[in-house]
């Protein structure tokens, strides 16, 4: 078994996840099998409490685990399984040593960050070596540079160590700035970020450099040269043209993938090409899209891409099945304004907590629901639909969700104790993988195929039970519900054009080779409506003449 590091250096947000789930994918494309992992510095336990702002989107594995966004790329690029040993913070490794050391398990020692914390981090790393894997990609979070990165690079340098050198590729990703003033590129940071990493005791063995103009040869050699490298050992990633979904073709292109399997001796590896027939197709399908959509995502965090990953991703896979190009108008729902609405043919309102911004994706689903617009809601955005019909069409004057208003005279939403009079309500979520029931007769059925299907959750709160029989009196459909059908899970208007709103996060299961089925029906219901809209002006156009 092998592993391959990758680590940062200069700046932050380089694209080193993106980075290492391109090099996965090629590398299964190849033949081979491959394990994913992020190790992040930060002293809390996982993303799960820290805002979108801070952090990007919470992305949620089929186990449970709360992770960072980084863990969605793996899946989208890759078909590696990821479990909680994927990902591991400074907080998990830190609680893991301090619970042994109040156990008595460390028989009176100091407990010190080396050994005791490096062996931890070895231990995570170690938990991925499984039968039948030939390579195992561990990227590091954070920059070469920074404190709190130390005891996981020195735990790396003692790894290779352990399993011999042989065994262990070091990928340094970095920056190479182009000022314009004077018209060149910089390999200076470069040098600092590699000589940083050669005071801990790590050598690269392949640099990648992120750039926005070519690299040329004069200073390739220079780069490889002061940083203790062959030419061919430095890789241009040249800034994506117009999509993400270049990236692995681009380092293929520039012999990342070779190099990497030479590396490990060429005698044991396949070098034949790798099959990536499907990719250039996606990358067609961008270029030469055949219509156009617009889909308002009408949401807390709607300008901060990262907060929304996921579904932005999600969405443009749909887009690329039909050969569509999707423009996304992001609407912060606590400014939203209805005219925002009047040109696009889709809204999407996803997911969130806390109460700001409520009213506005209220308002969004009511003008979706009334003029006919196909509509995705998606967990908050399911919930929030239910009020919107609760107040508008079942006459629950009112109806709130128990998360935003307590003494609301209609809980249509609430923490499921609360319908069971428990007064310890406690800090759990539904989180991870969980059964869902579709009814044959609704849309989601449809878009599935099945009758069972299994889908990410995380959220609190639930449909209250109490009002199902109103709801179904009014003209919602039940489309989906937990296995013993206690739980809400899809809800449906079936006099609508594409009215669906879930429980869970279809957005965790999409990927650029294979659509989500609900985000594929709901941008294929979008470009109907783009095709409605136009007959309707060719009518007016007709009676008008």
């Amino acid at each position: 078994m092998r592993h391959i590091f990758i680590t940062g250096g200069v700046v932050s947000s380089l694209g080193k996840g993106l980075t290492s789930a391109s090099l996965g994918m090629l590398l299964e494309s190849r033949g081979y099998s491959v394990r994913m992992q992020k190790l992040d510095p930060y002293l809390n336990i996982d993303p799960g409490t820290m805002s979108p702002y801070q952090h990007g989107e919470v992305y949620v594995l089929d186990d449970g685990a709360e992770t960072d966004l980084d863990l969605g790329h793996y899946e989208r690029f890759t078909n590696a399984p990821l479990s909680r040993n994927s990902s591991w913070t400074s907080g998990k490794i830190y609680r893991n040593v301090l619970r042994r050391e109040r156990r008595g398990r460390f028989l009176g020692k100091t407990v010190q960050v080396i050994p005791h914390i490096t062996d931890e981090i070895k231990r995570a790393i170690r938990s991925l070596r499984k039968h039948g894997v030939d390579f195992v990609l561990t990227e590091i979070g954070g920059t070469v540079g920074d404190i709190e990165s130390l005891p996981f690079l020195e735990s790396i340098r003692q790894f290779a160590l352990d399993i011999g050198r042989m065994n262990c590729l070091f990928i340094h990703l970095t920056l190479i700035p182009y000022l314009k003033s004077s018209n060149e590129l910089k390999t200076k940071p470069t040098q600092h970020s590699v000589s940083r990493l050669r005071q801990i005791g790590i050598q690269p063995d392949i640099l990648i450099c992120r750039t926005e103009k070519s690299i040329s040869d004069v200073e390739r050699n220079k780069i490889g040269l002061f940083c203790n490298l062959t030419t061919q050992d430095v890789i241009e990633e040249k800034d994506a043209d117009f999509s993400i979904y270049e990236v692995p073709i681009t380092l293929h292109n520039n012999g990342l993938d070779n190099r990497v399997l030479r590396y490990f001796g060429q005698d044991s590896f396949k070098l034949a090409a790798p099959d990536l027939s499907c990719w250039y197709d996606i990358l067609d399908r961008l270029r030469s899209p055949s219509g156009e959509v617009t889909i308002a995502v009408v949401g807390k965090y709607a300008k901060h891409k990262d907060a929304y990953k996921s579904i932005y991703e999600s969405i443009d896979h749909a887009g690329i099945k039909h050969r569509t190009k999707v423009r996304v108008r992001g609407l912060p729902s606590d400014s939203f304004k209805a005219e925002q609405l009047d040109d696009v043919n889709g809204i999407l309102v996803p997911g969130g907590f806390g109460d700001r911004g409520v009213e506005g994706k209220i308002d969004a689903i009511k003008i979706a629901r009334v003029r006919k617009i196909p509509f995705f809601g998606i967990c908050l955005g399911m919930q929030c639909a239910v009020i919107e019909i609760a107040r508008n069409i079942c006459g629950m004057q009112n109806a709130n969700s128990t998360e935003f208003d307590q003494s609301t005279p209609f809980p249509v939403i609430t923490l499921l104790d609360e319908q069971r009079n428990i007064t310890d309500k406690g800090g759990t979520m539904r989180l991870g993988s969980q059964v869902t029931i579709l009814n044959e007769s609704g849309r989601a059925f449809k878009s599935y195929a099945r009758k069972e299907i299994a889908e990410r959750h995380r959220h609190r709160y639930e449909f209250n039970n109490n009002y199902r029989e109103k709801f179904q009196e009014s003209g919602l459909l039940v489309s989906g519900t937990n296995s013993d059908g206690a739980l809400v899970e899809v809800i449906e208007l079936l006099d609508h054009p594409w009215f669906v709103g879930v429980q869970y996060h279809p957005e965790f299961k999409s990927k650029p080779t294979s659509p989500h089925p609900l985000f594929d029906n709901f941008i294929a219901a979008a470009i109907n409506h783009v095709k409605d809209l136009k007959d309707i002006k060719d009518l007016k156009d007709s009676v008008s003449q």
